[in-house]
C-alpha cells in the first residue's frame, strides 16, 4: 500500500488481509472477486461490494475478476449480463481480462461432484424440495435422513448421470451433499448441490440438464480462479461452513471466505425481487427508472460515478447491519456536482417580464460563469433584451419581511445582467399574475453601481425570444416511510410507495445553451437544482430534463 492508503484507519477486513501478507499467506498475494448473478439490474448495494472488492486489490496491489454467478437459466438474461458489465465500467473498474462465468466451470463441477459421490459424501435424493423441507427439522429439532441417504455409489453415480441426460423431470430427483442432518447449522443438513433445470442457458446452450446449486459453484468456482478472500455480505455468514466443507472434502485450494455488512438505504429497497416487482407491476418505468437505487436508475437521473465512490468510501465497512441515511449519499452527490457541473440558467413556473425602459430594438449578451468553483471553465454569452421571463416562486406581491426576491417597488439583481425594480403588476381578469413590468438600470450592469450600491435579492432568468422550452422531471424518494418494509399487518411494502416521487413540469424554460448539453451531463439550473438530459423525449418532442438533486444539504447542516 501507499503511505496515504497505510495511514488509513483500517477496517476488519483490511486489517485481516494486512496480516495475512505480513504473514505470507498466499505468498502475499491478494485475489479478489465481485460474482453477481445475472437476473436482474446492479443496485446501489452492488457498488459498495464493487468499491470494496475492486478496491481492495488496488490497495494491497492485487487482482479483482469479474465473475458473472450464471447457475440458474430461469432467471438470466444476456441483457442482464451486459448490463453489469456497463456499470462497472461506468464506476471506473476494471478487470482487464479477468472476465469470468460460473458456467465456465460446470465440466469441472460436474467432475467434483462425482468425486463427492464416489466418497459417499453425496448422493441422489428423490424427495421433493416440500419434503426436503419437512425433513429438514428447524434450529430447535433436528432434522431426518432423507430415505434415499444410503443409496450404493454405483446408484447414485448411475442416477447423477441419468440427470445429466435430462431423463428425470424437474424437481423429481436431486443431488446432496451428506453432511449431517443433526447440524446447528440447517446449511449443513445436507444441502442440494445440483438441481435438474430443463431450460437453455444463454451461454451453454442446452448442453446441460442439471445445474449447480450458488453453494457448490460458488466456494469452487473462486477456487478455482485462485482466489484468496472471498469477500460476501452478512447473509452468507451461516454459508461459510459449507463453503469450507466442500473445499476440503474436494481437496482444493481453501479460499477465506469474510463477511461484511450490506448496504441499507433508508427510503427504498434493496432487493432484485421487490425491484422486479415494481417494474413488473408498472409501479416505475423500467429497471432504469430514475427514482430506482438500481445503478442504470441513478446513472439516467444523473449521479456521478465520483459521488457513489465517496458515497461507498464514507459508508465504509463494518460486521453489523445498519441503515443509512439516504441524506449522505445526496451530501456526496451535492459535492461532487458543486465541483464539477457547468451552471446554466432556466425557470421552471415562467412569469413574464418587460423591462419598460429597455430600448424596443436592443438586445445584448451577457457574461455568464459557468463554474465558480473551476476558474479555468470560462463564461459563455447569454442572450438579454427586453423581454424576459422570470420563476413565479421568485416574486410576491405582498411580500413578508426579510424577504429579498422581486416585490413592487424592490431592486433585485438579474444574475450576470442588470438591477431591476417592478413597477407595475399585470392581471387578467381572474386576478392571476400575467406580467411584471419593471425598469432597469442601465448602469448596473454585472451587478455594479456607480454609486455602489448593493441588493440583497439576486434572481435568475430566461430570455423570452431565445429561451427553450423543456419538460422538467421532479423526482423525490420512491418510499414515503424511512422503512418501506415496516406495514401494518396484512400489508404490503409497496403501500408505501410515495405517490408524489415525480412531478412533471411540461412548461419550463432554459437558456439556449443547455441544448447543447450531451444526455446524462451534469448541470446546475442556478438556485433551482442539479439537473441532466435525459435519453427519453416528451410526447410534444420537447427535451426532458431530469431534477438530479435539489440544491438543499440538510445533511450536511446537520453534521456540521
Amino acid at each position: 500500500m501507499s503511505e496515504p492508503e497505510a495511514e488509513k484507519t483500517l477496517d476488519f477486513i483490511r486489517t485481516r488481509i494486512q496480516e495475512d501478507q505480513q504473514a505470507g499467506k498466499n505468498d502475499g498475494k491478494v485475489h479478489t472477486r465481485f460474482p453477481p448473478e445475472p437476473n436482474g439490474y446492479l443496485h446501489l448495494g452492488h457498488a459498495k461490494s464493487i468499491c470494496l472488492n475492486f478496491g481492495i486489490a488496488q490497495e494491497f496491489g492485487g487482482l479483482c475478476n469479474l465473475r458473472l454467478d450464471d447457475t440458474n437459466p430461469v432467471a438470466e438474461k444476456t441483457e442482464y449480463a451486459e448490463a453489469i458489465q456497463d456499470d462497472l465500467r461506468w464506476l471506473g473498474f476494471d478487470w482487464e481480462d479477468r472476465f469470468f462465468h460460473a458456467s465456465d466451470y460446470f465440466d469441472q463441477l460436474h467432475s467434483w461432484a462425482v468425486q463427492l459421490i464416489k466418497a459417499s459424501k453425496a448422493f441422489v435424493c428423490d424427495l421433493s424440495f416440500e419434503e426436503m423441507k419437512a425433513h429438514r427439522g428447524n434450529l430447535i429439532e433436528p432434522g431426518k435422513n432423507s430415505p434415499f441417504r444410503e443409496r450404493m455409489v454405483e446408484e447414485n453415480l448411475e442416477l447423477f448421470e441419468q440427470m445429466r441426460l435430462g431423463e428425470f423431470p424437474d424437481g423429481t430427483k436431486t443431488l446432496r451433499a451428506k453432511i449431517d442432518m443433526s447440524s446447528p447449522n440447517l446449511n449443513l443438513r445436507d444441502p442440494v448441490i445440483y438441481r435438474i433445470i430443463h431450460q437453455e442457458h444463454p451461454k451453454t446452450g442446452d448442453k446441460w440438464k442439471i445445474y449447480p446449486s450458488y453453494d457448490f459453484a460458488h466456494g469452487q468456482s473462486d477456487s478455482l480462479e485462485g482466489i484468496t478472500h472471498s469477500l460476501c455480505t452478512l447473509e452468507f455468514e451461516h454459508h461459510r461452513p459449507l463453503y469450507d466443507w466442500l473445499c476440503q472434502n474436494l481437496g482444493i485450494h481453501h479460499p477465506q471466505q469474510i463477511e461484511f455488512a450490506r448496504l441499507n438505504l433508508n427510503y427504498t429497497v434493496m432487493s432484485k425481487r421487490k425491484m422486479l416487482r415494481l417494474v413488473e407491476e408498472g409501479r416505475v418505468n423500467g429497471w432504469d427508472d430514475p427514482r430506482m437505487p438500481t445503478l442504470q436508475g441513478m446513472r439516467r437521473r444523473g449521479y456521478t460515478s465520483k459521488s457513489i465512490r465517496d458515497f461507498c468510501e464514507k459508508v465504509g465497512v463494518a460486521k453489523r447491519e445498519n441503515v443509512i441515511e439516504v441524506e449522505l449519499l445526496e451530501h456526496c452527490l451535492r459535492h461532487d456536482l458543486n465541483l464539477c457541473s457547468p451552471r446554466r440558467l432556466g425557470v421552471l413556473d415562467p412569469l413574464k417580464v418587460t423591462i419598460s425602459n429597455y430600448p424596443e430594438d436592443k438586445s445584448e449578451t451577457v457574461d455568464a460563469v459557468n463554474n465558480p468553483e473551476d476558474p479555468d471553465a470560462g463564461t459563455r454569452p447569454v442572450p438579454f433584451s427586453k423581454q424576459l421571463y422570470v420563476d413565479r416562486n421568485d416574486f410576491m406581491e405582498d411580500p413578508p419581511k426579510k424577504y429579498f426576491r422581486m416585490s413592487p417597488g424592490r431592486e433585485v439583481r438579474l444574475k450576470y445582467a442588470y438591477y431591476v425594480t417592478c413597477t407595475e403588476v399585470v392581471k387578467d381578469e381572474e386576478g392571476n399574475i400575467t406580467e411584471l413590468i419593471c425598469e432597469y438600470d442601465p448602469e448596473s450592469r454585472g451587478g455594479g453601481t456607480a454609486d455602489g450600491r448593493r441588493v440583497k435579492g439576486t434572481i435568475q432568468w430566461v430570455d423570452a425570444s431565445t429561451a427553450q422550452p423543456c419538460e422538467v422531471r421532479l423526482y423525490d424518494r420512491l418510499f414515503n416511510k424511512p422503512d418501506p418494509e415496516k406495514v401494518e399487518d396484512g400489508g404490503d411494502f409497496t403501500d408505501n410507495l410515495n405517490p408524489d416521487s415525480l412531478e412533471i413540469i411540461h412548461h419550463a424554460l432554459v437558456e439556449p445553451s443547455v441544448t447543447e448539453i450531451s444526455i446524462g451531463q451534469a448541470f446546475q439550473l442556478e438556485r433551482v437544482g442539479y439537473f441532466c438530459l435525459d435519453s427519453d423525449k416528451a410526447e410534444d418532442g420537447k427535451k426532458v430534463l431530469n431534477r438530479t438533486v435539489a440544491m438543499r444539504d440538510s445533511w450536511a447542516k446537520i453534521n456540521k
